[in-house]
């Protein structure tokens, strides 16, 4: 058990608070809580798990948040959470067995051209357009996709989330952030009930950010809901290429 002070515990659940309010918007909070917690002295597997006990939290109110507001019903989404819970699931325990370093390779390609979408091309905005997909198909394609990918390394997941609910459910971007919640809850907490059974997570830890992510995304939710597109485009097209800059740095 590794000893944390209570200075380390505070700056933890101020980055615990951060991540959630930018996830609660545009994804990305790993990018914050996961080197905060390795930082911190944490070993990895055990940052991972302890990554997944906070991350439930932000994006299960989240989820509540937006529902609160109309902009999703959670109990529509039932069935995709399921899938994506088990897909994150599978992920997480395949962790060890999968060449996640080949995949980390194309990520920051993968990160910098969802930028370059969201900031590039004309029109996104909160208005719904055509549907390229049906539900189900959906269902049972982007959602395990990006469920997996989440239980296997997780940051990022949220924008991916989303930039499949604008190109293949044609969502507007508001409605599109509102949906990625109740999916990215599902495939974290499928990940950390793999996780919780090898990574021996920090419970009180995660708990303690995760109780600011709770007051952070509340925040970027209502923030959000109120602005749209005008805020949760800068800020996701400003995530992406954050953690793609981040993975190229990891790489030299």
């Amino acid at each position: 058990m590794l000893d944390l002070s209570l200075e380390l515990f505070a700056i933890l659940a101020v980055a615990g608070f951060s991540a959630g309010f930018i996830d609660s918007i545009a994804g990305g909070g790993g990018l914050i809580t996961l080197p905060a917690l390795m930082l911190a002295g944490i070993p990895p597997a055990q940052a991972l798990a302890t990554n997944k006990v906070q991350g439930v939290f932000g994006a299960a109110t989240a989820a509540i948040s937006y529902a609160a507001r109309g902009l999703v019903d959670l109990r529509s989404q039932w069935r995709s959470a399921l899938v994506a819970g088990l897909a994150g699931a599978l992920g997480a325990a395949l962790v060890s067995v999968l060449p996640t370093d080949r995949l980390r390779l194309v990520l920051p390609v993968i990160l910098i051209a969802i930028a370059a979408f969201f900031a590039l091309k004309p029109g996104l905005d909160d208005r719904d357009r055509v549907q390229r997909v049906a539900g189900a198909t959906f269902a049972v394609t982007a959602v395990p996709l990006v469920g997996f990918y989440d239980g296997l390394l997780g940051p990022g997941a949220g924008s991916f989330y989303m930039i499949a609910f604008v190109t293949l459910a044609g969502y507007g971007v508001l409605k599109a952030t509102a949906h990625t919640k109740m999916l990215n809850f599902a495939s974290n907490l499928g990940g950390l009930a793999a996780f919780a059974l090898v990574g021996q997570p920090l419970w009180l830890l995660g708990i303690v950010m995760g109780a600011a992510q709770i007051a952070g995304a509340a925040l970027g939710a209502r923030l959000a809901s109120r602005i749209g597109a005008r805020l949760i485009k800068p800020l996701l097209v400003a995530t992406s290429t954050a953690l793609a800059l981040r993975l190229i740095w990891q790489m030299i």
